[in-house]
């Protein structure tokens, strides 16, 4: 049983963050290629980073606390699901906490938005993005 450590504990981080998918309509894994483009780079450099060190003899896995399935360079593949399950219950989080607070991700259609002194009329001044920059619809229009 002890050759299912690892996955136990990525499984208790996914039970620990999926719920936010679903409770917060943050839409991580409905956005899969957002989340894949997100993932890739990750995955690639820490799996490149693991089987140097594993190469050196830097790094070692416990083989009774993994499942024995090993990748190319001796890579377990809990330790490549690591390096997915982490990042996505990360992303979970985090979007869950942007959304409680209602922090705009930065790809949200335009609308208005308070121009800052100075900025020109025609709205192409600068925002930053932040909730107290919007304003509601036919705010701020002449009556």
């Amino acid at each position: 049983m002890r050759q299912f450590a690892y996955l136990g504990v990525l499984a208790g981080c996914l039970v620990c963050a999926l719920w936010l998918e679903p409770v917060f309509r943050v839409n991580v894994l409905r956005r899969w290629r957002r989340l894949l483009l997100t993932l890739v780079p990750v995955v690639l450099v820490f799996v490149l980073w693991d089987l140097a060190a594993i190469a050196a003899g830097h790094w070692t896995f416990d083989p009774e606390q993994t499942t024995g399935v090993l990748l190319p360079g001796e890579l377990p593949v809990d330790e490549l699901l690591f390096f997915v399950v982490v990042p996505v219950c990360t992303i979970l989080g985090f979007e869950a906490v942007r959304a409680v607070n209602r922090w705009p991700a930065g790809d949200e259609p335009a609308g208005p938005t308070v121009r800052p002194a100075g900025a020109a009329a025609d709205g192409a001044g600068p925002s930053t993005g932040r909730p107290s920059d919007r304003v509601p619809p036919g705010a701020g229009e002449p009556a």
